[in-house]
């Protein structure tokens, strides 16, 4: 009887290395991609958020807030009852041009591929400057 030898030769070990290497090649930036697009929906529900408060304090003194308020930890300060879902530090949140009579608030990407995307909410009319992943129409 002859003793025959099993196992895998190296040919077909390198092909299985090349099969894995091009579906991750595949793969991975297509979750990147989800992952970013997550990110930048989640600070668009917390702009939309942020926006009910000033609306909310505007039916309370028929104004809306005067004052620019410059970063996140400002406007956690000012509304007590917005606490933002993004909390990794992905986007930073300020509000500008206020007024009486009108908001502008803003979340701008500071990190990794959502870096320098910014989303502008102003009187309920939504932007999207700089975002790779989605259109404006993409808006929640």
């Amino acid at each position: 009887m002859m003793n025959k030898k099993t196992g895998f030769t190296l040919i077909e070990m390198m092909l299985v290395v090349a099969l894995i290497a091009i579906l991750a090649g595949i793969a991975l930036p297509a979750y990147n991609n989800y992952v970013n697009r997550s990110k930048i929906k989640t600070a668009q529900a917390d702009l939309a958020a942020l926006s009910l408060n000033f609306e909310n304090a505007y039916q309370r003194q028929l104004s809306y807030p005067t004052s620019n308020y410059a970063d996140t930890a400002a406007l956690i300060g000012a509304f007590k009852g917005w606490n933002p879902a993004s909390k990794s530090g992905d986007f930073s949140f300020s509000s500008a041009n206020a007024s009486a009579s009108s908001y502008e608030i803003v979340a701008t990407g500071v990190s990794g591929g959502i870096n320098g995307c910014k989303l502008t909410l102003t009187n309920n009319a939504r932007t999207l400057t700089n975002c790779p992943y989605l259109n404006n129409g993409d808006w929640l």
